[in-house]
């Protein structure tokens, strides 16, 4: 059991205690010497005595019974009203309860807040069987700099002097099945832009072998709905899928890469400016497909699980 932070006594020195005890120095003495008190004293000296060293640890500080505390019917029912989402109130005027037992029931029970009686969404995971099946894009905004931001001085009046230096916004493709990325920093979000993006991640992804784009995901954006953008999907004669509306999860895989990329890269050291923040874009994603273990991927770098599929000639040209 973990000793309180405040505790003037660890199980090492209650042993000590009773060692001196045994030697024959006297509870004053040995008071005097450990800085505590008389009754101290004799609590581990006997404590040792009738137990051994397993009576030096801590004891739950909880009684050994509790006549007043509902039994397990009555806990059920409470938690099975609250289940039906009635208020502890409600549950207290039903079962003629008083505010407090409710309260600890539900408490105990984790049903305290309404969120915990809604229905959970299970988990949108799935993994494609061969590279090139999927492709996730998306797109993430971040903010032009000439001196390092509040996120990283933590003082949001310094980043205020910094001035309206614009936007510049990250594209990223990311293969559904080897995680292999492909991203850029571009001026905007346009639909062309987004467009000669998909083009290049395309020619990217055919580099490393896959060179057969089957799908292509994103998001509702405006750029992802433009003539453009359908033209280039066309051309790669690939199908654009989108995700359903306020259901990001879909494309999940593209979310969880660009927070992989602020947290790895973007904000992971203080930057002198944005220019220098997109010099170390290239190295990183080097290091992202080449070097970082994944652990959907049997803690193997998306180059690394090219490789293997390569052996097993599950790439996207299906040669």
């Amino acid at each position: 059991m973990n000793i309180h932070k405040l505790a003037r006594t660890t199980p090492a020195s209650r042993a000590l205690i009773a060692a001196r005890r045994a030697a024959g120095l006297g509870e004053s003495v040995v008071a005097e010497q450990l800085g505590v008190d008389r009754k101290t004293v004799r609590k581990w000296t006997r404590r040792q005595q009738l137990e051994g060293p397993t009576g030096l640890h801590d004891r739950s500080s909880r009684p050994t019974t509790s006549p007043t505390a509902l039994d397990t019917a009555w806990k059920e029912a409470v938690l099975a009203l609250r289940r039906l989402k009635l208020t502890q109130a409600q549950i207290v005027k039903v079962l003629s309860l008083s505010n407090s037992r409710t309260q600890r029931v539900v408490a105990s029970g984790g049903l305290g807040k309404l969120s915990a009686l809604e229905a959970s969404i299970p988990d949108n995971r799935y993994e494609r069987s061969r590279p090139g099946e999927l492709v996730h894009v998306d797109t993430k905004k971040l903010g032009r700099f000439y001196r390092p931001g509040h996120r990283v001085t933590g003082n949001r009046a310094v980043a205020g002097l910094r001035g309206n230096n614009g936007w510049e916004f990250l594209h990223i493709a990311i293969d559904d099945r080897t995680r292999l990325a492909h991203a850029e920093l571009l001026s905007d979000e346009k639909g062309g832009t987004s467009a000669g993006f998909l083009r290049r991640a395309a020619a990217f992804f055919s580099r490393h072998g896959i060179r057969r784009i089957e799908r292509v995901m994103s998001d509702n954006g405006p750029s992802y709905k433009s003539h453009d953008f359908r033209d280039a999907v066309a051309a790669l004669d690939a199908k654009h899928l989108r995700t359903r509306p306020y259901t990001p999860r879909t494309n999940g895989k593209a979310e969880r890469f660009i927070q992989t990329m602020l947290r790895l890269w973007a904000y992971v050291r203080p930057y002198n400016s944005s220019d220098e923040r997109a010099v170390a874009l290239s190295p990183w994603l080097v290091w992202y497909n080449r070097q970082r273990p994944h652990g959907s991927l049997q803690d193997r770098s998306p180059v690394e699980t090219l490789k293997l599929l390569r052996r097993d000639n599950l790439l996207g040209d299906h040669s």
